[in-house]
């Protein structure tokens, strides 16, 4: 067993992908157990009963469709246009428009990449510090996280209805748990972009607010403003299940970007479809394997025993959120967010409901540390976009970031020990 052990160890430092990884260690503790690995087909064959999994392909192709088109450019314009004259009203633009376009593409740094050389020249001539802007830009690639129709919170909503603990968990109600903390990030950081206007920046000019322009903006972004209705709108008003109103989002992107506007040729449609479905592709196949490895540790009883260890060790559900949350910054260095939540949360949502913690919050507490971590070195994914994406070295974008950082940990201890944000707008 200790050469197994070290065996998957060389596999994961050599490069091996992770469902490798996980696939051989799944069958090596089956095999152990003289159970049949034909257990491993079966288990991969059960994504195929999921229809909740079909919202992950067309949500992907969607948000990689808008990053393709000038709906970033749109998006930016008209939220400029409402919110610029505000002192910081920039600064808040940036944010707003970030997060909503994260939610779209997913935890996949495209956003970095679509609008960071939009905003960022943006905000530096509006007269925020460099090093302020810099961060900005980096740390918003990551913020759209708990918003709909995001893809680690769909992700994690399939895993938590896999192990079918505690309170049920429906990928609807973590939308809108994802809500209201993500609104208290988005403002605390714009607090922050206010305070950089504190002093002598003030008096420089803000964009002044304009019926003209604002109905110029309104009428150019007329086909992408209907989106968040299609999407929330249709999944609460019982018009629509989470998996349907991914359909008819793809459908309606696809006819406005390429048909309407004809800003995506037909003769690019191929590439998109290819980088969006790579993506998809890697989730899949991590996530067949890790229903395997969820199999074995149930049968196994590992959580209960992990619970019953932790438990002697930890006497209140305080202490354990504080732990959780230290292990979730730690894991989420060195693990991308995909395989964070399938290789972990079947191992802590039994320790967390054993604590009385909702699993719906417990995904919206998971959420919020990885847009930490992604700004985190070892692996923090904005890091390394931002880096070639401006051209600068990796302890400069690192620093920029200190800031944003501090306060989005600020916000994750808000988010742990007040619950009722979460869960405020959640039908009991």
């Amino acid at each position: 067993m200790i050469l197994a052990g070290l065996a998957l160890i060389a596999m994961a430092l050599l490069g091996a992908p992770l469902f490798a990884v996980i696939a051989a260690s799944v069958m090596i503790s089956f095999a152990r157990e003289d159970v049949d690995l034909t257990v491993v087909i079966i288990s991969i064959y059960r994504l195929a009963e999921m229809p909740v999994l079909l919202a992950i392909p067309l949500f992907t192709f969607a948000g990689y469709l808008l990053a393709e088109s000038q709906a970033p450019h749109r998006l930016v314009r008209i939220t400029n246009v409402f919110f610029g004259w505000l002192p910081g009203g920039l600064a808040a633009v940036a944010l707003l428009i970030c997060a909503m376009f994260t939610a779209f593409t997913g935890a996949s740094g495209v956003t970095i990449v679509a609008l960071g050389g939009l905003l960022y020249p943006a905000l530096k001539q509006a007269g925020y510090p460099e090093r302020y802007s810099l961060g900005l830009v980096t740390t918003s690639g990551s913020i759209g996280l708990l918003f709909a129709p995001s893809l680690p919170l769909i992700l994690y909503g399939v895993v938590a209805q896999q192990l079918n603990i505690g309170h049920p968990v429906a990928i609807s109600d973590l939308f809108l748990a994802g809500i209201l903390p993500g609104l208290l990030i988005v403002f605390l950081l714009s607090l922050y972009g206010l305070w950089q206007r504190r002093g002598p920046q003030p008096s420089l000019p803000s964009q002044p607010f304009s019926w003209r322009e604002a109905l110029a903006a309104l009428r150019e972004a007329i086909w992408e403003l209907p989106l968040p209705v299609i999407v929330l709108g249709g999944i609460y008003s019982g018009y629509f299940a989470v998996s349907e109103a991914a359909a008819v989002t793809a459908i309606y992107v696809f006819i406005v970007e390429v048909l309407i506007t004809r800003e995506i040729s037909f003769a690019v449609l191929p590439r998109i479809m290819r980088e969006s479905m790579v993506l998809v592709g890697a989730i899949l196949i991590v996530l067949g394997m890790s229903l395997a490895s969820t199999n074995y540790l149930l049968d196994a009883e590992i959580p209960t025993k992990l619970f019953t260890y932790i438990r002697d060790h930890v006497h209140n559900g305080f202490s354990f959120l504080l732990l959780l949350n230290l292990f979730l910054l730690v894991l989420g260095m060195m693990l991308d967010i995909f395989s964070a939540l399938v290789i972990m949360v079947p191992l802590i949502l039994p320790i967390a409901v054993g604590y009385g913690i909702n699993p719906v919050h417990l995904g919206i507490i998971f959420l919020a540390n990885m847009e930490i971590a992604y700004l985190m070195p070892p692996m923090g994914m904005n890091l390394f976009i931002a880096m070639y994406r401006f051209d600068r070295p990796m302890l400069e974008i690192f620093r920029s970031v200190l800031p944003f950082v501090g306060i989005l940990l600020v916000a994750v201890l808000i988010i742990t020990y007040w619950p009722a944000l979460s869960l405020a707008l959640i039908k009991s």
